[in-house]
């Protein structure tokens, strides 16, 4: 884990769930997850897009902050199909889906309407990507 995401990891811990700096004011997740390869668990901090009516689905997006590649979580969340979920002072279990179509659409332009780096993230992946969102669904243990 690099040391930024350390830090970010334990700003989260110590303030319930909020971060300052370049996320101050944004939705938080630590997402739980296994390394496909290397089977190891991981911890990665995301900004996440809240459902409109369900307070057990979240969105997060891999944009990799606009790289030509989708990093490597999205590839353990989505071969895995579960994953952990720490929100604010809530840990839970979640199942994972990949949203496409229209409805990735609506979320992505949601996510980058709210927050527009990521628009620029979707204007660097421009004709070599399109970024994933993940749907993460609370479920029981």
């Amino acid at each position: 884990m690099s040391d930024w995401n350390a830090k970010v990891i334990e700003e989260f811990r110590a303030n319930e769930g909020r971060v300052g700096g370049p996320f101050a004011g944004a939705p938080m997740v630590l997402v739980h997850h296994r390394g496909r390869k290397s089977g190891r668990e991981l911890l990665t901090p995301m900004m996440y897009l809240p459902h409109d009516t369900d307070d057990d689905v979240i969105y997060v997006f891999a944009s990799k902050a606009g790289a030509p590649e989708n990093p490597d979580w999205y590839y353990n969340l989505t071969t895995a199909g579960r994953a952990g979920v720490e929100r604010g002072t809530d840990t839970y279990p979640v199942i994972v889906r990949e949203v496409t179509g229209v409805e990735r659409d609506q979320r992505y332009d949601e996510q980058a309407r709210r927050y527009p780096g990521f628009a620029e993230y979707a204007q660097k992946t421009a004709g070599i990507r399109t970024i994933p969102v993940l749907e993460l669904t609370r479920t029981a243990a």
